[in-house]
């Protein structure tokens, strides 16, 4: 199966973002994917910041996007578009670190307004990173995303259903399996 690379851009610890990204992570390795999940977050931020390329955590995850057959980039939506952190990890990778990838989009916030962030703002930078196919993304409400009290994420009944869905086509996409799961809930 696929190596893919489940990419949070989220600045914050409690991050529904990354949340949402882990939940959709244990789908992936149903399809009997191998799943790498990268937080940007842990990257330091000097590095990030100060544009060092040479850096061993940014050569770390260059290496980890290299590797991968398909992406998953997860980003919560700030004014309208992708967070500054992942535009931070975006710009030290290489020109076309996405060459022969399937990457797949994924954004969460707190109102539908801004849904198009995925398309207007995130799709662009995917494809000039010379992604071979970005599949159809995703933008999940905010609300949809809660905390079980054992800690396990849950995603609202609608959502999970078309986030199932989604994630299915990426992995039918990748040359995973083509059944359809149950919506993880």
């Amino acid at each position: 199966m696929a190596a893919i690379l489940s990419v949070s851009g989220s600045p914050s610890p409690t991050s529904r973002t990354a949340r949402l990204l882990r939940h959709l992570d244990d789908r992936l390795r149903l399809h009997g994917h191998h799943v790498t999940p990268l937080d940007v977050r842990t990257l330091p931020a000097d590095a990030l910041l100060g544009a060092d390329f040479r850096h061993p955590a940014i050569t770390g995850a260059a290496s980890l996007f290299e590797q991968a057959d398909g992406v998953v980039i997860g980003t919560p939506v700030y004014k309208a578009a992708y967070s500054g952190l992942l535009k931070s990890l975006l710009d030290l990778l290489p020109q076309y670190a996405l060459a022969g990838k399937t990457v797949f989009p994924l954004a969460t916030g707190g109102s539908t307004a801004h849904v198009l962030a995925i398309d207007y703002a995130l799709r662009p930078v995917l494809s000039s990173m010379g992604a071979l196919h970005v599949v159809p993304g995703w933008f999940t409400l905010d609300k949809d995303i809660t905390v079980d009290e054992d800690g396990s994420t849950v995603v609202a009944p609608g959502a999970a259903e078309a986030l199932c869905q989604v994630t299915d086509q990426f992995s039918a996409a990748l040359g995973g399996h083509t059944a359809t799961f149950a919506p993880a809930g």
